[in-house]
């Protein structure tokens, strides 16, 4: 086959704000000795829900990678694409907050949101239709929304997506060249002595973090530094023992502030991963993890000009609020 994956245009069109499904048929010596068809290989891959799969089949909502609906006969391709939607889990959690997005900036190429603590970015895991994503897509009439960048499910404040494919990698560019500058606040104890926080509250960190397959957390390990943060103590609450503090990341790694304020010994507020792992901890929406993307600048890469985008969040544990503002200037 010609052409790339990461180029290839899918034949089926958004619907309900999802992305239909592509698998590539694997080109191995027994899956091609044991396949003759491309629904041989379908059944085999979702006989645990082969009614579903038929009704796909004989609805057309099964194509080839060129547009072909797959049929009986249709021959099994090594390499090749096969596309269609799948069914979102009927057990996939409620999300709350989802009602709370609100829309910052809107214009031909951007979208701009505050995204509320548990809501995740993209379909990943137990959510798939609850995300903001799918959410966006669906309400809005924009279903060739993506995300520039990424924002953890726990994590809220800004969060920054394309409206069209044209400009989809320029903003994307932006953001992996380090271009786009953000700020985060957060809460957590207040810094004891030999915290590593310098006289006037602040400390830049700099770690090896590596992020493993299977493995829930990031973890930091010995080597080069790939990840950056600066970290500033801006408020004290002395009578509960907590701070509020500036978070600037100046790398992106998963789980990269989160994992530094642990290792400074300053735990984010409700954090289910540090100081202990709390895998399986139920949401809580009166405890949200207390990490907030208040704003985020940089210079917009087709028209040259200075963005700002600016949450108007409050993190509960500091209701007096941080650095809030309108949502773009």
């Amino acid at each position: 086959m010609s052409g790339s994956p990461r180029k290839h245009r899918p034949p089926l069109p958004v619907r309900d704000g999802l992305n239909p499904t592509r698998l590539v048929l694997p080109h191995d010596a027994a899956s091609v000795a044991r396949y003759a068809t491309a629904v041989e290989y379908l059944h085999e891959r979702f006989g645990h829900d082969a009614a579903r799969l038929q009704e796909k089949i004989a609805g057309g909502e099964v194509l080839t990678g060129a547009g072909a609906v797959v049929d009986h006969d249709t021959p099994y391709e090594p390499r090749g694409f096969l596309y269609l939607y799948r069914d979102p889990p009927a057990d996939e959690p409620e999300v709350p907050g989802l009602a709370d997005l609100e829309v910052l900036h809107r214009d031909e190429n951007l979208l701009v949101v505050d995204k509320p603590h548990h809501v995740a970015t993209m379909p990943r895991g137990r959510w798939v239709t609850r995300t903001a994503l799918v959410h966006l897509r669906a309400t809005l009439g924009l279903p060739d929304l993506v995300p520039a960048h990424r924002l953890d499910r726990p994590t809220a404040g800004v969060l920054v997506l394309t409206v069209r494919p044209q400009v989809r990698g320029a903003y994307q560019t932006a953001f992996q060249d380090r271009a786009v500058r953000k700020v985060y606040e957060a809460v957590a104890p207040l810094p004891e002595q030999g915290s590593g926080l310098d006289r006037d509250g602040a400390t830049t960190v700099r770690s090896r973090i590596v992020k493993h397959r299977g493995v829930v957390r990031a973890q930091e390990e010995p080597g080069e530094p790939n990840a950056e943060s600066r970290v500033t103590l801006v408020a004290r609450d002395d009578a509960r023992g907590l701070g509020l503090y500036r978070l600037e990341p100046h790398t992106g790694k998963t789980h990269q502030l989160r994992l530094h304020m642990a290792s400074l010994g300053l735990p984010l507020l409700h954090d289910t991963f540090w100081p202990e792992l709390r895998e399986d901890a139920p949401d809580d929406p009166e405890r949200p993890l207390q990490l907030l993307a208040r704003s985020l600048e940089f210079v917009d890469p087709l028209s040259g000009e200075p963005r700002e985008f600016r949450s108007r969040r409050r993190l509960a544990a500091w209701p007096r609020g941080g650095e809030g503002g309108r949502g773009e200037r």
